[in-house]
């Protein structure tokens, strides 16, 4: 028989004391960085801040419209001080969790032979990167930006994990990477493909993250079977990234509303013409303003149906983990909340399409994602086998 024992009386991970504490705070401000990310595209305020990472010259935002003067933003983009809010406060959420994540480094690495030296010096060259490329020169800011997160990457390959050191680095490199999709997709116009990396790379981030909390709190699950369910949920953390990066593209080429109010069926067919070889162009060139979409009805009625047989693939395979791990003593609590979160999750993507995507409905969707990868995420972290 399958049986599960908490243990905490192995050896802790050799990370600072409170790490554990910084690292849930972390994961907790990386889940409203998504959600508000969310809200912000939805909202259609992506581009209401069409420089970075100042918003019209300022470090906040224009509070009127006419305090905004002769500036070059304003030639790419009318001011809307109901939207600019939104996107510059989701800059400077994200920027806080930037230097959480830092410090998550820093932390990892003060006992390693170089350790503080590789995280600082791979932070201060992206910041410099940051302020060359606010001075215009964007060519040199990039080779900064490249050399800083070379050196993270480097650190993170040539350093073990046993003090966390090695997940921190790349965690950072992450991040960093996550701030220049943020500047791109700004700069390049909502472009669909780095929507949809911007997303993924958020999830990543907070995966990254979640892994760490979990790790530093040193809280096993000890399973005769680890090994295999541990497959099984790295299986469904792999369907679940496909249908999050559809449902990205999806969002991001406006395809939500693609076959109307109907469901299941689409503008009133099972199969109505659709045009997948269009739908799926990842690049388009550089220059063209995205926002509302540019595909044509056919083009986005196929990503609404390849999103859509998705959802039922997903669906079926975490119900059955769900159902599968609720036989297993000790393992109820987490598979109930599994299987709660797939119905609701299929029930606001329906609400999404009958009730033409209301804001706060899209929003919740959006983190019932993030809740579903949460379960995943936490049971590949603290699976473990038996101790001899």
């Amino acid at each position: 028989m399958t049986t599960l024992t908490e243990s905490r009386t192995a050896s802790r991970p050799a990370v600072y004391r409170h790490f554990h504490r910084i690292a849930w705070l972390a994961v907790a401000l990386a889940f409203g960085v998504i959600v508000f990310g969310a809200f912000v595209r939805l909202s259609n305020a992506g581009l209401s801040c069409p420089d970075w990472p100042t918003c019209y010259g300022r470090a906040a935002w224009p509070t009127a419209a006419h305090e905004v003067v002769d500036h070059v933003a304003t030639a790419i983009r009318p001011v809307e001080v109901h939207k600019a809010w939104r996107e510059q406060f989701h800059r400077m959420i994200a920027g806080t969790l930037l230097l959480l994540t830092a410090l998550l480094a820093l932390l990892a690495a003060r006992k390693r032979k170089g350790g503080l030296l590789f995280v600082l010096s791979g932070g201060i060259t992206v910041a410099a990167g940051m302020v060359v490329y606010m001075l215009g020169q964007h060519v040199v800011a990039t080779v900064l930006a490249a050399i800083g997160e070379a050196i993270l990457l480097f650190a993170a390959l040539r350093w073990s994990n046993v003090d966390l050191a090695r997940v921190a680095a790349l965690t950072l490199a992450v991040i960093i990477f996550q701030a220049l999709l943020g500047m791109w997709t700004v700069t390049w116009l909502l472009k669909p493909i780095v929507v949809m990396a911007h997303l993924l790379g958020g999830l990543l981030t907070f995966s990254l993250i979640l892994w760490m909390a979990w790790r530093a709190t040193h809280s096993p699950m000890r399973l005769a079977d680890a090994i295999t369910v541990r497959r099984l949920v790295i299986a469904g953390i792999v369907v679940l990234t496909v249908q999050i990066a559809l449902g990205g593209w999806t969002s991001a080429n406006y395809a939500a509303l693609a076959c109307g109010n109907d469901f299941p069926t689409c503008v009133s067919q099972w199969w109505p013409r659709h045009d997948f070889r269009e739908a799926f162009v990842l690049w388009r060139g550089i220059g063209v303003d995205y926002e509302g979409g540019i595909l044509d009805g056919e083009a986005r009625i196929a990503i609404q149906l390849a999103h859509r047989m998705m959802a039922v693939v997903v669906f079926v395979y975490l119900l059955w983990l769900a159902l599968r791990l609720i036989r297993t003593p000790g393992m109820r609590g987490w598979a109930t909340l599994l299987g709660l979160l797939v119905f609701a999750q299929v029930g606001l993507g329906i609400a999404n399409v009958k009730l033409s995507l209301p804001l706060s409905v899209a929003v919740m969707h959006n983190a019932g994602a993030v809740l579903l990868l949460f379960v995943l995420v936490s049971l590949l972290a603290r699976l473990r086998t038996p101790e001899p």
